[in-house]
């Protein structure tokens, strides 16, 4: 299956670059796309614990979907997240 997830904290392709790596690393999802503009990753997953295992991984690297909450601490990791994206 294929879905798109809108996320909030993406800033740039450091962000990107991060998120792409990240979310390729787990098991059973492929085909990951980070939409910058538009604050959006798309991935083919085979079930819905791999879908579960995006959204967390997105949120554990300060990339929550949008509607959830966005506190500071959350930021903050995405600012990390994009600086790690950077560099790599």
């Amino acid at each position: 299956m294929t879905t798109t997830l809108y996320i909030q904290n993406l800033k740039c392709n450091g962000c990107a670059n991060t998120i792409t790596t990240k979310v390729s690393d787990l098991a059973n999802v492929s085909g990951v796309m980070v939409d910058v503009e538009n604050d959006s990753v798309t991935f083919d997953y085979q079930d819905d614990l791999a879908l579960h295992e995006v959204k967390e991984t997105l949120k554990a690297n300060g990339y929550p979907e949008v509607g959830e909450k966005n506190p500071f601490g959350t930021k903050a990791k995405s600012f990390v997240s994009c600086a790690i994206g950077r560099m790599n």
